[in-house]
């Protein structure tokens, strides 16, 4: 623009160049042919012919001065509108600076856009308005191992019953999940699409996906089901009305907010109809909850830790070394989708009832199915793109409901590992005042089932679990001089431990050992982790903190600690003590003996596993 505009201009500045000097030459003529008029008429007449060509060309100048001009009228309207336009744009505020919704999604929204965005996202934890404005049946990139598009599969296949699991889930992201179930999967294996829905107040989930429901029946009759809860049960309940509705062969148990890829269902089809004692789960892609694209994710084994969080694991060596990706994999558990023989899902106890609301349900499905005659694989070549939620709609805090329920799972599968459950939470063995449910009916189906041990599970199934032998005492630890600050774990990165007002989480949470050893900033679940130990450098006031190691080599990480007395290295003999700076903070110091003493928050009485090798430092 800004070249043809110089562009432009030139041409002027040469027609106007043009229109002067065509107009000397016609003063110079006009004088010529007055003065020889008489003299030399056939010279007039020449001169008049040259005149006269003159004026055609000044004409013709002047018209294409005109066209120049009035493009560059058009140009300068132009121009005008489009900075009207980018003022416009700068004007519009951004409303919501801080939300996780705005971080690198909406702008050229207006402020009724932006009003619209934040309201619904605060309502879903995801982009709605954004979902409202996708097509249904949009494309989504194929993410699967290249094997997998060259894999064939029988053609007698079991049918498949979907249950999508919602609690006020954004219309659109229901309709396209069933879209996308409907595109992706051969219509003879679909049995049934059961939607379930645990008491949502979304109105939008009455009337509106009725009427999406009666135009899919009109293509596909009785596809769809429905099954509303008159309360709200929770995510286990949920999952476990959709199987009793169910009456497909299999049944694949996923969230709402999901968009199949092609060919999902087939080799999870194929490998129940080999074995239907293996409880399966597809791969994950996440789609970003602000932009609502698509990351891909690589196949990971499905784990957890102490706490029975959730968690990703690499596969095992022996998977590794086949040195191809399409294979199924074993995992240790699995995560929120659930595929397996709908007859032995029964068999094998379905899922706990007395689970609530949300977490630890499919840990607790993981565990008893490897205990009890079955399996859990992961098939590469079924991919599922799943919503990461910015929040979860069942609780504020699902903390406390999902530390209930591990302890539940604890109490009937974990046999004497269940009190390391108690100790990733940091509450006490016994008298924790948590009520985790009456278990007589599940402990009885493990006799029915005549399942294995969890020790067998450990050295079987999950060997990289650590079993935490040796802890005597664990919690908060506190000085009796200043009783409202803990030990913490200090600045990460950095390896000097701090005093710090007490808040209780992870970085405060201390472990003594029955080696001596004491641990800061939580303990590790699993054996490739380590955990970093309190350590007197011998030289100098300040502790540090490092990693546990067999042979310390210098490192002075033994200590002598009873609850109510000092905290004393067994080499060096100088003790962990508090001293108030010269700013009247504070801090730890490790120097002479003083007497100073110390309290843990909780204290195992009669340790377990002490005898045990320590597999992890």
């Amino acid at each position: 623009m800004r070249s043809g505009r110089i562009k432009g201009s030139l041409f002027i500045l040469a027609g106007t160049a043009a229109l002067l000097y065509i107009t000397s030459i016609k003063r110079q003529i006009n004088s010529h042919t007055e003065r020889f008029q008489k003299a030399h008429q056939n010279d007039s007449i020449r001169s008049q012919g040259i005149l006269h060509r003159m004026e055609e060309m000044e004409a013709s100048i002047q018209k294409l001065l005109a066209l120049v001009d009035n493009i560059e009228k058009k140009e300068k309207e132009e121009n005008e509108k489009t900075k009207i336009k980018e003022e416009e744009k700068k004007v519009v505020r951004k409303l919501y600076p801080n939300s996780y919704l705005f971080k690198k999604w909406g702008d050229g929204l207006s402020e009724e856009e932006q009003k619209e965005a934040e309201k619904l996202f605060q309502m879903y934890g995801y982009n709605a308005f954004l979902s409202d404005r996708l097509p249904l049946n949009r494309q989504i990139p194929d993410t699967r191992p290249k094997k997998c598009a060259e894999k064939k599969y029988p053609q007698d296949l079991p049918s498949i019953s979907v249950i999508l699991i919602y609690l006020n889930e954004a219309l659109s992201i229901i309709k396209r999940a069933i879209r996308s179930i409907i595109d992706k999967t051969p219509a003879k294996l679909l049995k049934e699409i059961i939607l379930v829905d645990d008491h949502s107040s979304n109105k939008d989930l009455e009337g509106k996906l009725d009427e999406y429901i009666s135009s899919i029946h009109e293509e596909r009759p009785g596809l769809v089901k429905r099954v509303r809860h008159s309360e709200q049960l929770g995510l286990t309940q949920a999952r476990l009305s959709g199987w009793r509705a169910a009456v497909g062969d299999v049944v694949a148990i996923l969230d709402a907010h999901i968009e199949v890829h092609v060919q999902w269902a087939e080799p999870l089809l194929a490998r129940i109809k080999e074995d239907r004692t293996v409880v399966l789960t597809p791969v994950f892609d996440k789609v970003n909850y602000d932009d609502l694209t698509l990351i891909p994710y690589v196949p990971y084994a499905q784990a957890f830790d102490w706490a029975l969080w959730c968690m990703y694991e690499s596969f095992s060596p022996e998977w590794r070394a086949l040195n191809d990706e399409s294979v199924p994999a074993k995992s240790p558990s699995i995560m929120g989708i659930v595929v397996a023989d709908r007859k032995f899902f029964g068999e094998i106890g379905s899922l706990d009832g007395g689970m609530k609301i949300y977490g630890g349900e499919n840990v607790e499905l993981g565990i008893r199915v490897w205990l009890c005659g079955g399996s859990i694989e992961v098939i590469p070549c079924s991919k599922v793109a799943h919503i990461e939620r910015a929040q979860k709609p069942y609780l504020p805090d699902l903390w406390s409901m999902v530390k209930r329920n591990a302890l539940r799972v604890a109490e009937v599968w974990l046999d004497e590992y269940k009190y390391n459950v108690n100790i990733a939470w940091g509450i006490p063995l016994e008298n924790h005042g948590i009520d985790f449910g009456d278990v007589s009916e599940r402990k009885k189906l493990r006799e029915k089932l005549k399942c294995k041990p969890f020790k067998w599970y450990l050295d079987n199934v999950y060997p990289s679990l650590d079993p935490l032998g040796g802890v005597l005492a664990y919690g908060v630890l506190k000085n009796e001089l200043t009783m409202d600050h803990c030990i913490d774990q200090g600045p990460v990165p950095g390896n000097t431990p701090i005093l710090y007002h007490c808040h209780g989480s992870d970085p405060q949470h201390c472990y003594y050992m029955s080696d001596g050893e004491l641990y800061i900033g939580g303990i590790k679940s699993h054996k490739y982790n380590k955990n970093r130990c309190l350590v007197d450098p011998a030289t100098g006031p300040d502790p540090g903190l490092y990693e546990c190691k067999t042979d310390p080599k210098g490192f002075h990480m033994l200590w002598d600690f009873k609850q109510g007395g000092q905290i004393q290295n067994r080499e060096t003999k100088r003790c962990l003590e508090v001293v108030k700076g010269t700013n009247s903070y504070y801090k730890l110091v490790i120097q002479k003996c003083t007497g100073q003493t110390w309290n843990i928050q909780h204290l195992i009485k009669e340790p377990w596993g002490i005898g045990e090798k320590k597999t992890q430092r």
